[in-house]
């Protein structure tokens, strides 16, 4: 979908939501900002900073009346970019396309710290060992535009051609895997990794930095840009309490798992494996190298962003092709409170 018709139909969306929460962080009744917040998908551990903060009334004690918007097929970062949103949930790519692009975002936040998904075959299949022996084999993903470029990226550093199929199959992408009608896909490694090993189907990874990649933030929290310019105290309020919440989820992930689990008593088949999900974030995903949790970095932020665009996947807000390097500093804002 091009970003016209994802603005588009943000927009729509945006008209909808209207009568159930106030535009653009206007109060309520309460006299509190509102600060809607959209979901990139349906409730797992990438959000648990989030229901943690709820849970401890931590966004109440910051006078803000927080709002999390029912999960629709539209990005988070064409929400915010609509004004249906002040922030949501986003990932190192999007976050990158959408600037790139002339999206009114920023990234605020980095809840993973380091890449979380990784290339990913069956543990069981003893014909691939190392990425060249993907060459020639079936690729199950989401049809986003870095997928097949990164794969490749990896398989050529290995010694080998890239020379892959690929499927769109969704979220279908992972069943596929398991069931062997699919060589290769890339899952959340401490979500769809931990579901396969539970099912019986465990996993192989071919990691992106161990084949010459920099680090990344596998997950982001993106906010509009004109609202943080407009309001800094409400976003940096915000901010601060959704660090707060990451925080405890590093610090403390099976209490913060079931603040999860509790939030959405009906969302999980397998609590247990919530649990599992979250130490798994705590113990590897959610610290940088100085053990804090949240900031942003330049040059991580640089390290995928010039690698997208060398592989000419960013587009301006012309919809040409981008041929000269972003200033990367101006990706990502810094709202102060403790890291």
């Amino acid at each position: 979908m091009t970003r016209h018709r994802l603005a588009l139909a943000a927009s729509l969306l945006a008209a909808a939501l209207l009568p159930a929460a106030c535009a653009d962080g206007a109060a309520t009744d309460a006299d509190r900002p509102v600060v809607r917040f959209a979901l990139d998908w349906t409730p797992n551990t990438n959000h648990t900073g989030l229901e943690v903060a709820l849970a401890q009334g931590w966004f109440d004690d910051a006078g803000l009346d927080v709002q999390v918007l029912p999960y629709t097929d539209v990005q988070p970062d064409a929400l915010i970019d609509a004004g249906a949103a002040e922030a949501g949930i986003s990932f190192h790519g999007d976050s990158v396309l959408a600037q790139a692009a002339g999206a009114d975002v920023v990234a605020v936040l980095a809840p993973l710290q380091h890449w979380a998904s990784a290339i990913a075959v069956r543990a069981d299949d003893a014909t691939i060992t190392r990425p060249r022996d993907l060459d020639g084999r079936v690729y199950a993903g989401f049809g986003g535009p870095a997928e097949v470029p990164l794969l490749q990226a990896v398989i050529r550093a290995d010694g080998g051609r890239g020379d892959v199929t690929a499927v769109t199959l969704g979220t279908s992408a992972y069943a596929a895997l398991y069931a062997g009608e699919a060589d290769v896909a890339i899952p959340f490694v401490a979500w769809e990794g931990l579901a396969a090993q539970r099912v019986g189907t465990p996993l192989r990874y071919f990691r992106y930095t161990d084949y010459g990649f920099p680090d990344a933030y596998a997950v982001l929290v993106d906010a509009r840009r004109s609202w943080v310019a407009d309001e800094p105290e409400v976003a940096a309020a915000f901010v601060d309490a959704l660090r707060r919440g990451y925080q405890y989820a590093a610090d403390h992930p099976d209490e913060a798992a079931e603040l999860l689990v509790a939030a959405h008593p009906d969302a999980f088949a397998d609590p247990g494996m919530v649990v599992e999900s979250q130490r798994l974030l705590a113990a590897e995903y959610m610290r940088a190298a100085d053990g804090t949790v949240g900031g942003i970095e330049t040059a991580q932020l640089a390290g995928y962003g010039d690698f997208l665009l060398e592989q000419g996947l960013l587009a301006g807000p012309d919809g040409d092709v981008l041929t000269t390097r972003p200033d990367w500093s101006t990706f990502h804002v810094d709202l102060g409170g403790e890291p």
